[in-house]
């Protein structure tokens, strides 16, 4: 049960970053919020596997941290990305 709280929380984490982020016309409104989820989870079970409770603060720590990181690396880099190709796929279209 702890699993599904830590990935609603970190699903609004998620629209946080996408919403605080510049550049967020450049991708889904929902990718930085399913970054979150899905690392979150993954670094949840993760340390579950490792032997973390589910009852000590630091699982919460670390796994909604590093999701939400995840997030924010995503929400910087796809805009870039997106320009850089759009920038490419625009020269490449002029030259005919």
């Amino acid at each position: 049960m702890e699993l599904l709280f830590s990935t609603v929380i970190a699903l609004g984490i998620g629209f946080l970053v996408g919403y605080l982020t510049p550049g967020r016309d450049k991708y889904g409104s929902f990718v930085a919020p399913a970054v979150a989820a899905s690392v979150t989870a993954a670094v949840w079970v993760a340390l579950v596997w490792l032997g973390w409770t589910f009852d000590g603060g630091w699982i919460w720590v670390v796994s909604l941290l590093l999701g939400g990181l995840a997030a924010l690396g995503v929400a910087t880099v796809l805009p870039k990305r997106r320009d850089k190709a759009d920038a490419e796929l625009s020269a490449k279209l002029a030259k005919g």
